[in-house]
Formats: structure tokens, C-alpha cells, sequence
């Protein structure tokens, strides 16, 4: 998990406004919706951060939602937000009592820090907690040719392919119902970046303890530019075979 306090400081700064983060929550909200008619449903997300999503859900009118993170930093940013988020590690998920079962669980770029066994372990505590009609929502980092600095500075261990997901839903007996890669449209952009970051750092030209994540607020028109441009891939290309993202719901 993220051990570094300005990390979390920098997501909390930024991610009601940047682009990947108003994108992420889009598509979690548009799978709900999509799935239930009332909002009076449960949902946790699992790995909350700061709290993004889950601010975003409630201001959508969705009262019942709370969440957990295995960093003190995280949970201490949601607080701020007035969330009802507990700390918890998910390699210890299997002592997460739930308040109620679940009608939606939502574990966003969380994948990325756990083994097969421990991914294994959390989907079978899930399965466990979810109602008969309930959904799995999961985002994960994508495709190991966009791993770069940004990976090394938030602790990823891994990228993610579609029939990686399409095993771990299998494993419990899911399916998956939707899945998609996303920033396709940004991918040439993206990969530039990743692979100048990369080539910086085996060069020397960057140093592994100077290391910071991507998760930086952009000018206003180029954030306003980005999230246009992947609003417009979200709306009209709603399934893509390529992108440094990939979104699943699974049943």
C-alpha cells in the first residue's frame, strides 16, 4: 500500500477536480446505476484513499455508503470529509466484519499491491458479504508497457489484462459482466510519459528517492481538455482493447 503521507495529501488535494478521477467516478456511478433503480441500496468501497468516490457517491444521493483503507493517512483525509471509513488492511479482509450485506462493493486500484493469493482471499470475503443481486466493481492499472515512475512511487507491484480479472471472477464462480479498458484515446500520450520516465530513471537522470506519482493537477484548460476527450471515449467507444485502465463489474 501507499506508505507516504504526501501522496495521500496529493489525492485529497486533487481528486474532485482531475480528470481521472471525475472519469473513474463516472464510470463506478454509471455501473450502479446501471444495475440499480434506487439509491437506497449498501455500498462499500474497499480501499477507500481519501475518500473520492465516496464523497462523490453521497453527493449523488447515494446514504448509505461506507468504506475502509489499510493506511491511517487515508482514513484520517476521509474524516475530514465526515465519511464513515474505518482503517483496515485488505490482507487481513478476513477480519472485516461488514455492518449489513452488501449490494455493491467497490475495490478501485487496490489489486495492484496484493498476490494471486491474497486477490483470491479478498474476492472470496466479498462474495461472502454481497447480496444475491449484488455487483463488484473494480478498476485496475493496466497493461505492464505503461509501468513506469508513477507505479514505483505509489508501491504497485503489477499491471492488470482482462482475462487476469475474467480468473479472479471465475475463482468464486462470477462473471464478468462488463469490462473495458479506458484512456484509450490517451494511451499514445500516457505511454510517451511512462517511457520517458523510465529511460530518465536507468539513465540516472532521476533518482528513486526523488521519485513522485503522476497525481498532479494539470492547468485548467489541459485538465478540462483531458477529461473531454475521455468523456467523449466513455460515451461513445464504451468498450476499448487497449488503455492504461481497465474498469470490470462483475455478478
Amino acid at each position: 500500500m501507499i506508505e507516504k503521507r504526501v501522496e495521500y495529501e496529493k489525492m485529497f488535494a486533487v481528486e474532485q477536480e482531475l480528470w481521472w478521477y471525475r472519469i473513474l467516478h463516472q464510470r463506478v456511478l454509471a455501473a450502479i446505476e446501471m444495475n440499480f433503480s434506487s439509491k437506497d441500496i449498501v455500498i462499500l468501497d474497499a480501499g477507500c484513499g481519501t475518500g473520492g468516490l465516496l464523497h462523490a457517491l453521497r453527493t449523488h444521493g447515494y446514504g448509505q455508503v461506507a468504506g475502509f483503507d489499510g493506511s491511517a493517512d487515508a482514513v484520517s483525509f476521509c474524516r475530514q470529509r465526515g465519511l464513515d471509513v474505518v482503517q483496515h488492511n485488505l490482507t487481513q479482509i478476513e477480519n472485516f466484519v461488514p455492518s449489513s450485506m452488501l449490494d455493491v462493493i467497490v475495490c478501485d486500484d487496490v489489486f495492484c499491491y496484493l498476490t494471486d493469493e491474497e486477490i483470491q482471499n479478498v474476492v472470496q470475503c466479498f462474495k461472502k458479504w454481497l447480496k444475491p443481486n449484488g455487483i463488484f466493481i473494480s478498476n485496475n492499472n493496466a497493461f505492464s508497457v505503461f509501468y513506469g515512475t508513477h507505479d514505483i512511487a505509489i508501491g504497485s507491484k503489477r499491471r492488470f489484462v482482462k482475462n487476469d480479472l475474467v480468473a479472479i471472477a471465475q475463482g468464486v464462480g462470477w462473471k464478468v459482466t462488463f469490462a473495458t479498458y479506458w484512456s484509450f484515446i490517451l494511451s499514445p500520450l500516457i505511454l510517451v510519459i511512462r517511457r520517458w520516465q523510465a529511460l530518465k530513471l536507468k539513465w540516472g537522470w532521476e533518482q528513486p528517492e526523488s521519485i513522485v506519482s503522476d497525481v498532479t493537477l494539470p492547468p485548467k484548460w489541459v485538465n478540462l481538455l483531458l477529461y473531454q476527450m475521455v468523456q467523449f471515449e466513455q460515451r461513445f467507444l464504451p468498450k476499448m482493447p487497449f488503455g492504461s485502465s481497465l474498469f470490470t463489474v462483475m455478478r
